[in-house]
C-alpha cells in the first residue's frame, strides 16, 4: 500500500504519519515512511534523538553528482534522468521500532521553476518508491503534491489530506484535491485533526461536501507535552492511537 499525506502546514501531517507507519508496524507489515516536507521533523515525532542534524537526501550533493553526473548549484547542461536510486532505500533510512525512514527534503528550492539534478534524483526515487518497492509506504509532503506527477500518481493507493477545523485549512484542502484530480489521482481521503470537540467534527464535515472522511484525531495535550520535551509522539496518546488503527482498518479494507 502507497499513501501519500498532504495539507495545510501545521495542521498534523507528521504526527498521522508516525501514528500510521506504527500501526502498520505493529500489525506485521513492512513499513518505509518517507519525509517529503521542507521541515523535515518525521524522524523527531519518533523520538530519534538529534534528529535535526539529519541531512536530507536533497542537501546530499556528492552522492547527487555521484548518481546524476553534476553538482548541485553548478552549471551542468547535461546530467542523467534516471540515476540509480533501488539502493537508497537501504543505505539513507533510519530503523525505528521496525519502520525504516527516509528523510528526502523538497524536491526543488522555493521559487525555482528549473529542473535540476537534485530534482531528477528525488523524482527518480519517489518513482522507485510508488511504483516498484514492495511494502508499506507512507509519503509525509508538504502542502500540495509537488513530488508526485502524473506517472507516479498511479502507484499511490490513497491520498490522505489532513486538515483542522479552520477555513484556510479547509481552502488548502479543495485546492489539493483539484491538484491530484489534474494529475489523475482521484483516491482521496481526509483526516480530521485537532479536534476537540463535535462542533469542530461537525464543521468539517458540513465545510467538505463530497470528501471521504477516514478518521479524526482527538486534540491531546499528551501530544503537546510529548513534543516540547522532544519524546516520541507515537507513545504519548493513547486515544489518538486507537484512532489511527480504525483509519487503518478502513484503508486496508477498501
Amino acid at each position: 500500500m502507497k499513501i501519500a499525506v498532504s495539507g495545510k502546514g501545521g495542521v498534523g501531517k507528521t504526527l498521522l504519519v508516525a501514528f500510521l507507519c506504527t500501526v502498520f508496524a505493529k500489525s506485521g507489515y513492512s513499513v518505509l515512511a518517507i519525509d517529503a516536507d521542507p521541515n523535515v521533523n518525521l524522524a523527531s515525532a519518533f523520538g530519534i534523538p538529534n534528529s535535526e542534524k539529519i541531512i536530507p537526501i536533497s542537501k546530499m550533493d556528492d552522492l547527487i553528482e555521484e548518481r546524476t553526473g553534476a553538482r548541485p548549484g553548478q552549471m551542468a547542461p547535461y546530467f542523467r534522468v534516471n540515476p540509480k536510486v533501488d539502493d537508497l532505500p537501504d543505505k539513507c533510512s533510519l530503523k525505528r521500532d521496525g519502520i525504516r525512514i527516509m528523510v528526502m527534503g523538497p524536491i526543488k528550492a522555493a521559487g525555482s521553476g528549473c529542473y535540476c539534478p537534485e530534482g531528477a534524483l528525488l523524482e527518480a526515487l519517489v518513482a522507485h518508491l510508488l511504483l516498484e518497492v514492495k511494502e508499506v509506504v507512507i509519503l509525509d509532503m508538504e502542502a500540495g503534491i509537488e513530488h508526485l506527477t502524473r506517472g507516479t500518481a498511479k502507484g499511490v493507493d490513497k491520498l490522505i489530506i489532513v486538515v483542522e477545523p479552520s477555513r484556510r485549512s479547509v481552502e488548502t484542502a479543495y485546492r489539493v484535491r483539484d491538484l491530484a484530480l489534474e494529475i489523475g489521482l482521484h483516491s482521496i481521503g481526509v483526516v480530521g485533526s485537532k479536534i476537540r470537540n463535535e462542533s469542530e467534527r461537525d464543521f468539517l464535515i458540513s465545510s467538505m461536501s463530497g470528501f471521504e472522511f477516514l478518521g479524526f484525531i482527538p486534540y491531546d495535550e499528551g501530544i503537546v507535552a510529548a513534543d516540547i520535551a522532544g519524546s516520541s509522539l507515537v507513545d504519548s496518546s493513547e486515544k489518538v492511537m486507537k484512532e489511527a488503527e480504525s483509519i487503518v482498518a478502513r484503508l486496508t479494507n477498501q
